[in-house]
């Protein structure tokens, strides 16, 4: 694998502007272990974003914005218990935000830098993203791009640390936070 660098004559495979999300054919989606064991998946579906596409990948920035009320773990009591103090304190902390602070390309592919702020805190994060290309919409004849994009975070950085102790140092929930995005832009319309 390359060590990816930063180039500022890297052009965008992308038409400068502002692409939006479709957050119909979006996800923004997580994982975590329980007990060790097995991956527990969840969800938010509340979000939007933007990516802003320069003439270079550094002339590049994306923001998004989950509404973390939208959780949705496929279990009622679970996600109430998320909403609350001891996960998100959605009372107090209603979204979460991303801001990118930089875009490397990496061959076909970018490394897309950032920062995260969950539950108050604001962290560095990085996300691999992989461009799947574009295709008009024959619904509407707009042009779309899609990207997957992973990153791993520990929810403890951010100041959620609940759990249930099992013993022998071992927690029933997973520090460790995948979090996946399959994203579908929207290009600009002239």
């Amino acid at each position: 694998m390359s060590t990816p660098t930063a180039t500022t004559t890297h052009e965008m495979p992308l038409a400068a502007g502002t692409w939006s999300v479709d957050t119909v054919h979006s996800a923004v989606e997580f994982t975590v272990r329980h007990l060790g064991l097995a991956k527990v998946r969840g969800r938010f579906n509340d979000f939007s974003g933007a990516v802003v596409v320069g003439d270079s990948v550094a002339d590049t920035r994306v923001d998004a914005e989950v509404q973390m009320a939208s959780v949705d773990t496929n279990n009622a009591d679970r996600d109430a218990h998320l909403r609350s103090g001891d996960f998100f304190s959605v009372d107090t902390n209603p979204t979460m935000t991303f801001r990118s602070t930089g875009v490397v390309a990496d061959g076909d592919d970018y490394r897309l830098d950032g920062e995260l702020t969950l539950a108050g805190t604001t962290r560095p994060v990085s996300f691999s993203v992989e461009l799947h290309g574009t295709e008009v919409y024959p619904m509407d004849d707009s042009t779309r791009a899609g990207f997957s994009a992973t990153s791993a975070i520990s929810r403890k950085d951010f100041g959620i640390s609940f759990d249930v102790p099992l013993g022998a140092d071992k927690v029933a929930i997973g520090d460790k936070v995948t979090i996946e995005l399959e994203i579908q832009l929207v290009a600009p319309s002239d």
